[in-house]
C-alpha cells in the first residue's frame, strides 16, 4: 500500500481530499494521567493552587482541538461541530483518564483532533498540579473510536 502523504518524487504532501463526500465523523480519544492519590484528591476537592484543574483542562483540550492543524504539519483544516472532554477519576489507583470526542461533518476524520486534545488537556492537568507532585506521568494515549468515512467504524475493545 503506498504512502498517500507522499508524492511521486517522495516529497511530502497533504492528501487531496476534495473528491471525497462530506459525512458525520466522530472520534474519541483518551489520555491517562498518574498521580499520587492525595494530588488527585486535592484536584478533586479544589484545593489546588493553580485553581480549577479540570475546568481550565477542559478549556485546554477544546481549543487544542481547534488548532490540530496549527499542530500537525499535514492535517486539514476541519470546521468542528463539537468537541467535548469529560474525566474519569480513579482515587484508589490516582489516574484521571481525559477522553476527548470530536465531531464534525467532513470529508475526512477528527481522529486526530481527539488525540491532540486529550494529549493537552493532560498536559494542562500535569501543568496545574506539578509544583505539588513531582511524579505525575502521562501515558496510554490512544484511539478508543472513530466513525464516519469509508473505513467505518473502528471501537478499541480493550483499553490497555
Amino acid at each position: 500500500m503506498p504512502f498517500n502523504h507522499f508524492d511521486d518524487q517522495g516529497r511530502a504532501v497533504m492528501v487531496d481530499i476534495s473528491a471525497k463526500s462530506a459525512t458525520m465523523r466522530t472520534a474519541t480519544a483518551a489520555a491517562t494521567v498518574f498521580l499520587r492519590r492525595e494530588t488527585l484528591a486535592d484536584i478533586l476537592d479544589g484545593r489546588m493552587a493553580k485553581g480549577d484543574v479540570l475546568g481550565v483542562a477542559r478549556l485546554a483540550g477544546i481549543a487544542a482541538a481547534k488548532k490540530t492543524p496549527d499542530l500537525i504539519p499535514l492535517s486539514h483544516p476541519l470546521a468542528l461541530h463539537a468537541v467535548s472532554i469529560d474525566f474519569k477519576t480513579d482515587p484508589e489507583k490516582g489516574t484521571i483518564q481525559v477522553e476527548a470526542t470530536v465531531r464534525a461533518f467532513e470529508r475526512t476524520g477528527v481522529e486526530m483532533e481527539a488525540m491532540v486534545s486529550a494529549s493537552v488537556a493532560a498536559l494542562t492537568i500535569y501543568d496545574m498540579c506539578k509544583g505539588a507532585d513531582k511524579s505525575i506521568r502521562i501515558g496510554d494515549i490512544i484511539l478508543l473510536y472513530k466513525e464516519g468515512g469509508k473505513s467505518g467504524v473502528f471501537k478499541r475493545e480493550a483499553k490497555p
